[in-house]
């Protein structure tokens, strides 16, 4: 590194492993069973080894994330909060969200949510068509989908996402359209729309499913971002759609740094003391995790980034407005000015445009994303 790291905004990310019915597409650490016990305060003691990360900072975001959250007590969930207002600061205008599946709670949860402080919901929704649910594992309809969204506006969760899938099974275009066309007329304040990837160690990558062409993956995509955009929906990174960007997921892109705590956990920590920026993995299996925390072992695995550039660009060229060098330099401790071999090669390629002291990934270099960013490897 040849200049001084800058602190930047800390979020919190929390992992709450467990779910009802473990999905054939999900990859992420989430684990069907009884929920067991201990977990949350397990949780309070993972952060208490991490307090040292803080650094005088306030928290501006906090993501639960699973798993299913929502299948979380509202003694447990009061428990954790009051736990984390006794060991954080939060700031005045901070974003708390929930990763919530239809069908996972009851609709007096969600007043209890609010109360408690979480203004955001993220509901996992993934199709509007029944027969597209059943074929993604998912265990609610397009009706208990409708009706959970509807409940959490009325309780006043005015910051609301869905979550939604293309390139389903057999999906056409017309059919793609009209799952975007009934999230929209739901009025939420944020769309995330992705494709169906077929990630190992998963049942669909064992069994593949009967996906539609590349070529039709790629057309019912645009034709999705398309309409969003014509309804108001700007999409301001890959697949983030939203007049009201995420802050937490915005820190994430802007390689921002944030605590994870639970199961599987990761985090990203700027040290301005050692001038150095670490990743913190926590024990992955939700057994292992509680027994380590147990016997006070459930420190992080510290490992140190060791290509920033990499990292940075894996995260801040996601975003459609790209990034300003002075956010690289103050956030990788390095000049912008040795990358510009890379930078050279993406422009002469086609895959982004510097104009007016601003970085931005091209049309092309957001539909050919992977290379653009391994140029920076």
């Amino acid at each position: 590194m040849d200049k001084l790291l800058k602190l930047p905004p800390l979020s919190l990310y929390i992992h709450y492993p467990w779910c009802l019915k473990k999905c054939p597409y999900c990859d992420f650490n989430s684990h069907e069973g009884r929920i067991q016990d201990g977990y949350i305060n397990a949780l309070l003691m993972d952060l208490d080894s991490d307090l040292k990360y803080l650094q005088n900072r306030t928290i501006s975001s906090v993501f639960i994330g699973g798993g299913t959250p929502s299948l979380m007590s509202l003694k447990d969930a009061s428990d954790l909060f009051s736990g984390l207002r006794d060991r954080l600061e939060f700031s005045s205008d901070i974003e708390i969200t929930l990763e919530a599946n239809p069908g996972t709670f009851e609709a007096e949860k969600f007043a209890e949510y609010r109360n408690l402080g979480i203004n955001r919901l993220s509901i996992g929704v993934q199709s509007f068509d029944d027969r597209q649910l059943k074929f993604l594992g998912r265990i609610h309809s397009e009706e208990e989908a409708r009706s959970a969204i509807i409940e959490a506006q009325n309780v006043g969760f005015d910051n609301l996402n869905i979550d939604l899938m293309y390139g389903l099974n057999g999906q056409s275009v017309e059919a793609c359209i009209e799952d975007v066309k009934k999230a929209i007329n739901l009025n939420p304040s944020h769309i995330s729309f992705y494709q169906l990837t077929l990630e190992p160690n998963t049942l669909f990558h064992k069994y593949p499913p009967d996906l539609p062409s590349d070529e039709d993956i790629w057309k019912i995509g645009e034709t999705g971002a398309e309409l969003l955009n014509q309804s108001g929906f700007q999409r301001y990174e890959v697949s983030a759609y939203s007049e009201l960007p995420s802050r937490h997921n915005m820190n994430y892109w802007e390689f921002g740094d944030y605590i994870g705590i639970g199961a599987g956990a990761h985090g990203k920590i700027t040290n301005i003391a050692t001038n150095e920026i670490v990743r913190t993995v926590k024990v992955k299996s939700p057994k292992d995790y509680l027994i380590s925390v147990k016997k006070n072992h459930h420190k992080s695995s510290i490992k140190p980034i060791e290509n920033l550039a990499f990292e940075f660009m894996l995260n801040s060229l996601r975003l459609i407005d790209g990034f300003q060098p002075e956010l690289y330099e103050s956030r990788t401790g390095q000049s912008i000015e040795l990358l510009n071999s890379q930078m050279r090669k993406a422009q002469n390629l086609g895959l982004i445009d510097i104009e007016n002291h601003w970085i931005r990934p091209t049309n092309k270099g957001m539909s050919f994303l992977n290379d653009l960013q391994e140029i920076f490897l």
